[in-house]
């Protein structure tokens, strides 16, 4: 792996490709490996071990595929799984949830934001969690979907 190599991205499914676009219009010059996990899509239903496992199997593929860094595009797996990649591989690893919380904390006008993801990504409350770190009197109101 060198400086040139691809940023490696992984989704539950093709809703990642909204990431990609938008790291393409910010850093048009990186190539990008996408895996799209469509065989197992949605992970939002499944238990928070089977959603670390996938996340793992998605980051050794893209792994095999000498990426220098994993983004994971994914809100459940960025939930569940962002610790145990960053702990297992040696490559940087950046989820999701974060930077979503940072911008609705950021941009609320009345400190209410709303939250629509899926089972797994509400239970986990590191939405919430998130939101809270950057807007302490925000109102968090969360819907699974």
């Amino acid at each position: 792996m060198d400086r040139n190599s691809a940023v490696g991205v992984f989704d539950s499914g093709l809703g990642g490709l909204t990431v990609v676009k938008e790291m393409l219009r910010l850093l048009p010059k990186e190539r990008i490996v996408y895996f799209g996990d469509t065989a197992r899509v949605p992970y939002g239903t499944k238990s928070r071990s089977a959603i670390v496992r996938f996340s793992r199997e998605n980051t050794e593929l893209l792994l095999s595929r000498d990426v220098k860094m994993v983004v994971v595009a994914c809100n459940s797996s960025s939930s569940y799984a962002i610790p145990v990649l960053k702990k297992h591989y040696p490559v940087p690893v950046l989820g999701v949830i974060e930077p979503g919380a940072r911008k609705a904390a950021a941009v609320t006008r009345n400190n209410r934001i709303g939250v629509i993801a899926t089972a797994a990504t509400i239970n986990s409350g590191q939405y919430t969690r998130n939101i809270l770190k950057y807007n302490p009197d925000a109102q968090v109101i969360s819907q699974p979907c």
